[in-house]
């Protein structure tokens, strides 16, 4: 085993951490790994990144399944819905230059962060529903594939905010089902790529393998960790992957300014500070008043 070979590999273990932890981040951190650390062409490593993401989603659903956080119908309806949307995203990205795709892709990214970071107030309080409306769904799906079928993305990092905080899931929840229709669009998206582009058939079942034990370790994990800590975990991950994408849009002489990523990382220092004291600050319990109980009755149960 050479040392590429082996370092990625090694690397492929955090994609199935990202998906089975966050429910996203599979194809953000399969396309680099496979184009610049394994030195695939790019539209090779997309494609195989796709049978990457699709075979690891399905595996890591599920751990995901046996804890009882997927929502099955809501997961398949919002797959074949956004199945549909990716593919007309795909067509109108043809009209579309690559640069302005990927900057509108940045900026929502940053966007979506800021939602999941902040966190869906206004559903405190209210009954987390067993599945969500259909037309809620296909609607939702259809706008988060013609949204990942314009910038060629797998769509967790959209998913998941689509699921928590326009559907009501809670976090880990919304991860479960996320990697369902992850797995459906990666495998729809690859059957697209196969009638034009080789795969590397060794090195795919490799970085598979790799991928499948990361998710099977990240599944576990997310059912020990607080919903609000990888509600907000997941949205400081997609502030770091919207920065860079947004980054690589700058012209060269800007993007290699050390100014400019000093001033990046004092922003994001200073952003997580802030996000931390605030998390902090949590209401003091309500006492409630004690109803005295009846004469005569008895204090035990």
């Amino acid at each position: 085993m050479t040392a590429t070979l082996a370092l990625t590999i090694g690397l492929a273990v955090l994609i199935g951490v990202s998906l089975g932890l966050l429910g996203g981040g599979g194809s953000i951190l399969a396309v680099p790994l496979l184009v610049y650390v394994a030195d695939l062409p790019a539209k090779e490593a997309i494609a195989t990144s796709l049978l990457v993401v699709g075979a690891t989603s399905a595996v890591g659903v599920l751990p995901h399944a046996r804890a009882g956080r997927v929502r099955w119908r809501t997961g398949l309806i919002f797959g074949f819905a956004g199945m549909t949307g990716a593919y007309a995203g795909g067509r109108l990205a043809e009209f579309i230059p690559a640069g302005f795709l990927l900057t509108g892709f940045a900026v929502m990214m940053l966007a979506t962060a800021v939602a999941m970071i902040r966190g869906r107030r206004a559903a405190e309080g209210k009954p987390v529903p067993h599945e969500l409306p259909v037309p809620r769904v296909i609607l939702d799906g259809i706008v988060v594939g013609l949204v990942t079928g314009l910038v060629g993305a797998g769509g967790g990092f959209l998913v998941v905010p689509a699921l928590s905080l326009l559907g009501g899931l809670p976090m880990p929840v919304a991860v479960g089902t996320s990697l369902v229709v992850i797995a459906m669009k990666s495998f729809a998206g690859l059957a697209g790529y196969l009638s034009s582009v080789s795969i590397n058939w060794g090195l795919a079942a490799a970085v598979t393998a790799a991928a499948i034990i990361g998710s099977v370790a990240g599944g576990r994990l997310a059912g020990k960790i607080p919903a609000d800590v990888l509600r907000k975990a997941f949205g400081w991950f997609v502030v770091v992957m919207g920065v860079f994408v947004l980054a690589q849009q700058l012209p060269a002489e800007v993007r290699t300014n050390p100014l400019l990523w000093t001033g990046v990382g004092v922003a994001a220092a200073i952003a997580v500070a802030v996000t931390v004291l605030r998390s902090r600050r949590k209401p003091e319990p309500q006492c409630e008043p004690v109803t005295p109980a009846p004469a005569g009755s008895s204090s035990r149960h």
